[in-house]
């Protein structure tokens, strides 16, 4: 269960010409998300480009996805996130000392979307931000480097969030599932947390299966490729090396947040790694949101956490095309019984709270009309 090492100079003494080593384990203190409340359905979308909406569904396992209010960008949502996350925390903004916002939606491809957030939510200025991009892993990196910088007591807390408005080409498969959405969890130490994380793992190569060149709108996909090279080979790559790692099965774990492009996906890793599909459930939400991208994970451990009870072990592991994965052992404490009386709005209040558009209405929304 040793998460990171540290040097502290108060307590640190030399024996035998070696420094010893104080071990830190960190945790989460609050956790919040956002999802718009505008929808789409996947048959409404079909119906423009003479699909067949039952095969559309049944083939991606996606019945309808989020789509952001004309107002809303990655920023927007990251910060509504992040606020529900302090809410929930109980903890001062001023008290956070790095906030990284993890999306490959940023509003600006030059100016940090972090910045934008930690003012938003009334951070001091004396922190750490920047902007992270790993396609939809980039939240679940945030948290390794907050992780690593509360272990090492650089800061007290730190905040990481995932957030995007994905884009997805017209008629292109990426269109029935590109969605909006952010999570955002504040690490500190375990002494206060709602959630122990006892350990990490990350599993990396260069696999060109999604992507995007500069001043191109849409994204470029591999189809097929993208599946058994790229998110089926990283995602049981890093699972395993966690479960190996920590010398855990599926079966000593209540929950399982796999990262969810679609709603098929998730069901086929857990299926292959052994874990059953009663403990996915709570935690899969792209076949009512779609796919949120870097906020994917990041809700989905947040719709466990609404949930999950003191005692709950949860197994998280994210994707990222490009490509690589982060996974995660995550223990429930005895305070999160307390901080879920805040009244933080949850993940099934978010995805209840909807309201429909036309695919003409999610065009003008979505900004996909251009002039010649």
């Amino acid at each position: 269960m040793l998460v990171a090492s540290f040097e502290c100079s108060e307590t640190s003494k030399l024996q035998n010409s070696k420094l010893f080593k104080v071990f830190c384990l960190v945790g989460i203190v609050g956790f919040g998300a956002c999802v718009p409340k505008y929808r789409i359905k996947a048959g409404e979308i079909a119906s423009v480009w003479g699909e067949d909406a039952r095969r559309i569904e049944d083939g991606l396992g996606i019945l309808e996805k989020s789509v952001p209010a004309l107002d809303e960008d990655a920023a927007t949502l990251a910060v509504e996130a992040s606020r529900n996350a302090l809410v929930y925390s109980g903890i001062s903004a001023k008290e956070i000392g790095a906030v990284f916002v993890g999306s490959e939606s940023h509003p600006y491809a030059v100016k940090p979307t972090a910045t934008i957030v930690a003012e938003a939510i009334g951070a001091a200025p004396n922190l750490t931000a920047a902007d992270l991009e790993f396609a939809c892993k980039a939240g679940t990196a945030g948290i390794q480097c907050c992780m690593g910088m509360v272990a090492s007591k650089m800061i007290k807390y730190g905040l990481a969030i995932g957030s995007d408005t994905s884009q997805g080409k017209p008629s292109d498969a990426l269109e029935y599932s590109a969605s909006a959405g952010a999570g955002a969890f504040i690490i500190g130490s375990d002494k206060e947390s709602v959630a122990v994380i006892e350990d990490t793992f990350s599993f990396t190569t260069d696999t060109p299966d999604f992507w995007r060149r500069p001043e191109a709108e849409f994204p470029s996909h591999g189809g097929r490729f993208t599946g058994k090279p790229a998110y089926f080979k990283h995602v049981t790559s890093a699972a395993k090396g966690l479960l190996e790692k920590t010398g855990t099965a599926p079966k000593d774990f209540d929950y399982v947040v796999f990262h969810q492009p679609n709603g098929k996906f998730p069901r086929m890793v857990a299926k292959m790694l052994g874990f059953e599909e009663a403990k996915l459930s709570p935690g899969l939400v792209t076949p009512v949101i779609g796919n949120t991208y870097s906020g994917a994970t990041m809700i989905g451990l947040a719709a466990v956490l609404d949930e999950a009870q003191p005692g709950a072990r949860i197994f998280v592991t994210s994707f990222g095309s490009g490509a690589g994965s982060d996974a995660f052992v995550i223990n429930v404490t005895d305070g999160i019984v307390e901080k879920r009386k805040k009244g933080v709005k949850t993940v099934k209040e978010y995805i209840e709270d909807k309201h429909y558009l036309s695919y003409a209405l999610y065009v003008k929304h979505r900004r996909k009309l251009k002039s010649l």
